[in-house]
C-alpha cells in the first residue's frame, strides 16, 4: 500500500461542491484554477489522475463562484483514493488566514441554505456544517 492508503479522516460532514450542477467551490494551486470535489471545514478534494508527490504543506487559496472574497492557507495532501479514469486526493487544513475560519464557516452555512432540499434556518445551516460527519 501507498502511504496515500485510502483512510477517512474528516470528523465533520463535508460537501458537495456544486450548486445546480455546476462547480461553486474552487481552489487555486501554482496558478492554477482547480474546481473542488467536496469542501468542509477540515478540508477539501481534488480530482487527480496520480498520488500526490509527497505530503509536505502547501499554499492554497479557495474561492466561491461569483464572491471576490478568498480564503488563503496552508494544507497537507491527507490520501489518494484510485479511480476510473481520475482519482480524488484529500486534503486537509493545516492553518487558514487572517479570518479564513470564519469565511469558510460562512460560506459553507450559505451553501448548505442553497442547496437544501427543504426549507431551513440559518441557525439550522450552521449545526449540519458544525455537525459530524454523516458519510
Amino acid at each position: 500500500m501507498s502511504q496515500y492508503e485510502y483512510n477517512e479522516r474528516r470528523q465533520r460532514q463535508r460537501f458537495l461542491a456544486k450548486r445546480g450542477g455546476a462547480t461553486c467551490f474552487w481552489v487555486a494551486l501554482d496558478g492554477n484554477r482547480i474546481p473542488l470535489i467536496d469542501l468542509s471545514l477540515e478540508g477539501f478534494s481534488i480530482a487527480a489522475e496520480t498520488a500526490p508527490d509527497g505530503d509536505q504543506p502547501f499554499a492554497f487559496e479557495l474561492r466561491l463562484e461569483g464572491i471576490p472574497d478568498k480564503i488563503k492557507g496552508q494544507a497537507q495532501h491527507m490520501n489518494f483514493v484510485p479511480g476510473d479514469p481520475e482519482g480524488q486526493i484529500g486534503c486537509r487544513f493545516i492553518s487558514l488566514e487572517g479570518e479564513g475560519a470564519m469565511r469558510l464557516h460562512e460560506w459553507l452555512t450559505i451553501h448548505v441554505i442553497a442547496t437544501a432540499t427543504v426549507r431551513i434556518t440559518a441557525k439550522e445551516a450552521e449545526k449540519i456544517v458544525e455537525g459530524p460527519s454523516l458519510i
